[in-house]
């Protein structure tokens, strides 16, 4: 009980750092490219500060609900950020690509309450960040829009050695995005 308690004041405490960042970003009198290259080098050293308190293979939970905070602050700061920076691309793809590899570590389902967090904060970024031109976030809205994180029945099926059907498969690979949809064209 004590070290959720813990982890929770962690993760609030996150949230003011990124919020501080993001009020630095705002009030900065840089050219809006050298503020969106300070913000991304000073969210990278948050991130990481914070990310090396915690130890996945032992509770991954703290470290997903990190991930789920650090996607919002992107969210909300990505109308103040330049997009000739190609920085904020870079930030929003390795986040993205290491909350992915988090959950994929995941063996148990996540308990109901952080995954709806995870869904409904995924979305919302999601959208915020695709209005200002970044799509980085659509392999994990794409598992975001699932039930759970295993509940996928052509993903299980695949996993499980059945044989799907061909089109649920290529509508899976279409639906995960660019990345996969690569092996539908290989089969045609």
């Amino acid at each position: 009980m004590a070290e959720e308690e813990g982890n929770a004041t962690e993760v609030v405490a996150l949230g003011h750092k990124f919020q501080d960042l993001i009020s630095e970003l705002k009030r900065s009198s840089e050219s809006t490219l050298d503020a969106s290259n300070s913000f991304c080098q000073d969210f990278c050293q948050i991130l990481m500060h914070h990310g090396c308190q915690w130890r996945p293979d032992e509770d991954p939970l703290p470290l997903l609900e990190m991930y789920t905070v650090a996607i919002m602050c992107c969210a909300e700061a990505s109308p103040f950020l330049s997009p000739e920076c190609e920085h904020v691309t870079d930030v929003l793809e390795k986040l993205s690509w290491s909350c992915l590899n988090l959950l994929l570590s995941f063996s148990e389902q996540i308990p109901g309450a952080l995954w709806k967090e995870f869904q409904s904060s995924v979305k919302m970024a999601h959208g915020i960040l695709q209005a200002h031109g970044n799509s980085q976030l659509h392999t994990l809205l794409t598992l975001a829009e699932e039930n759970g994180l295993w509940s996928n029945a052509t993903l299980c099926s695949l996993l499980s050695s059945d044989i799907p059907n061909v089109e649920k498969v290529h509508e899976f690979l279409s639906r995960e995005g660019p990345e996969l949809s690569i092996w539908k064209k290989l089969q045609d």
